[in-house]
């Protein structure tokens, strides 16, 4: 049983030296080295990292230029497009959606579209979210009228996307169209 243990542990030691014996005879990586360029995300600097030619040549797009980075949409934005694609469907009180919509049923399907649950009724969404203030409007953001009892959705351009009153679509307005009574980004 001793000249187990003990020809086990020399197996150990020998194994454990070796490994360190490789640790310091590596072969040291130069300081410095290619950056990496990945097609629509950016270039980096990664030290101890050479990449071959022929894979870098193989992420840089044709003419040497690596890609832009694609742009990043925003919640709100997603939620602008959705509300976009229902202009002209027909207000109804109560109604949230596909077909027809009230003020803030468009709203809270819009942000559904975007992933996102906001409140059903324009004053939960005027109390929801973060305040933001009229010069600081961003689309996406949810503008309340008329003491909170009516709701859009800030397009840019000074306008709203709202669904208004029985016999009028969801359409675009002016901001300045309506008494303006707050802001909420969610």
């Amino acid at each position: 049983m001793a000249s187990l243990v003990s020809t086990r542990s020399v197996k150990r030691v020998a194994v454990i030296g070796a490994l360190a014996a490789g640790a310091f005879t590596m072969t040291a990586v130069p300081a410095t080295a290619d950056p990496i360029t990945i097609p629509g995300v950016g270039t980096f600097d990664i030290p101890g990292v050479v990449i071959p030619p022929e894979i870098q040549n193989a992420l840089t797009p044709p003419g040497g230029a690596p890609a832009a980075p694609a742009p990043q949409v925003s919640v709100g934005d997603k939620a602008v497009q959705a509300a976009e694609s229902k202009l002209g469907a027909p207000y109804v009180y109560g109604a949230a959606g596909p077909d027809s919509f009230d003020c803030s049923g468009l709203i809270q399907w819009a942000f559904k579209q975007a992933g996102l649950n906001v409140p059903r009724t324009s004053y939960e969404q005027a109390s929801a979210g973060s305040p933001v203030s009229q010069s600081d409007l961003k689309p996406g953001d949810v503008v309340s009228f008329y003491g909170g009892s009516h709701s859009g959705i800030y397009a840019g351009n000074g306008n709203v996307i709202h669904a208004s009153t029985s016999g009028q679509p969801v359409k675009v307005a002016p901001i300045s169209s309506m008494p303006y009574d707050g802001a909420r980004r969610f």
